[in-house]
């Protein structure tokens, strides 16, 4: 896994000073909005180029901590330019991108190649991008730096109240109809995500259990992640319609923007793709997964947490843990970062803690032992 084996490299003490922001975009608006986004917050120092000449120039006389960068550009496209950045000094970079079929694939590649972190460029509306996104927009480029050197977040930031759970789907008790006995997976990851995804999902056989999945990206690029992941595994990987079925050999993908719910139907299960509230400072929620498998699917559910920012998901695996499910978390030493996972790990409901590469036959045991007990 490349990008991950990157990330681990460049570990290294932090260094005083504020976090060097370098925005690498030929659009004066967006170099402008985002300039101005992050040069609010405490500890940032922000500088821009309008294209990657200009941004090599730049470079070389100030080292970015964290590279925000466009793929759609003159003179050097992003990805060429990503690729010169990871294999002469890589750098934890941000792709901020459009909406454009195209460049939700080039995104995905991007990540794979190495950048920690998909931003969704605004087309439209920049007060709307201000007021619900500017938040999410300085978590990830924080994230990429702890990703990078471990460098603590920092203070000071005022964010909006963080919902949990009970904003989309009311805790209750009871628990899944008696005809359910069908296992399933709830997945749950962020930051670094779409690459751990990758090597798991690779991992899986054709005939493995149903698999919900919640990766936080934003709407579009969801869906290009999931059409790729489709193509490289044996498994049938798209993202989630409402009233899809979660069947064996198959894996739904939460769309970007929308919370994913499972529900019973019938002898079985299906998903409902849901609006709502941001919840733990997310849409789709990790949290609002794992709440809806927890009342469904009980103690016949297998929940994983992988490489993440935040604590998305912890109160999620709590819930899981109290059905009756088996709990699997990311080890710290294959996670880009080591949030999400050590959250849950710190609350005590975690079963089993692991490399990335040990995922899918932990969970392949797990789901294993399920079906004896049925039996």
């Amino acid at each position: 896994m490349v990008s991950r084996g990157r990330h681990a490299l460049r570990k290294s003490a932090p260094e005083a000073g504020p976090l060097q922001v370098l925005v690498v975009d030929d659009s004066a608006v967006v170099r402008q909005v985002m300039t101005a986004i992050l040069s609010r917050e405490t500890g940032m120092a922000v500088t821009a180029a309008a294209d990657p000449f200009v941004a090599m120039e730049q470079m070389a006389r100030v080292r970015p901590d964290v590279i925000i960068l466009d793929l759609e550009m003159p003179r050097m496209d992003g990805l060429t330019f990503l690729h010169k950045i990871m294999t002469e000094d890589p750098i934890p970079v941000v792709i901020c991108s459009s909406f454009t079929e195209a460049g939700t694939e080039a995104a995905v590649l991007a990540m794979e190649e190495g950048a920690v972190e998909i931003v969704t460029k605004p087309k439209l509306g920049l007060r709307e991008f201000f007021e619900e996104s500017a938040a999410l927009f300085v978590d990830a480029v924080r994230a990429a730096a702890r990703a990078r050197v471990g460098t603590p977040l920092g203070a000071g930031r005022r964010v909006p109240p963080k919902l949990s759970a009970d904003a989309v789907i009311p805790a209750r008790g009871g628990l899944r109809p008696a005809s359910i006995t069908a296992p399933v997976v709830a997945v749950g990851a962020s930051t670094g995500g779409t690459d751990a995804l990758r090597e798991f999902l690779q991992a899986l056989p054709a005939d493995s259990p149903g698999l919900v999945i919640v990766q936080h990206m934003p709407e579009r690029f969801t869906r290009a992640l999931a059409d790729r992941l489709n193509r490289l595994c044996r498994i049938e990987v798209r993202e989630a319609e409402h009233g899809d079925r979660v069947i064996p050999g198959r894996a739904l993908i939460a769309p970007g923007n929308r919370h994913l719910v499972l529900v019973a139907h019938g002898d079985s299960y299906a998903v409902q793709v849901a609006d709502g509230p941001l919840v733990s400072r997310h849409r789709p929620s990790v949290d609002v997964l794992f709440r809806s498998v927890a009342q469904v699917a009980g103690a016949n559910a297998v929940g994983v947490i992988m490489t993440g920012m935040g604590d998305d998901g912890a109160q999620g695996m709590v819930e899981l843990k109290r059905a009756g499910a088996a709990t699997i978390a990311q080890d710290e030493a294959t996670s880009v970062v080591f949030g999400m996972p050590a959250e849950a790990i710190s609350r005590g409901v975690v079963d089993d803690i692991v490399p990335l590469d040990a995922i899918a036959a932990t969970v392949l045991s797990r789901v294993s032992e399920r079906i004896k007990r049925i039996a």
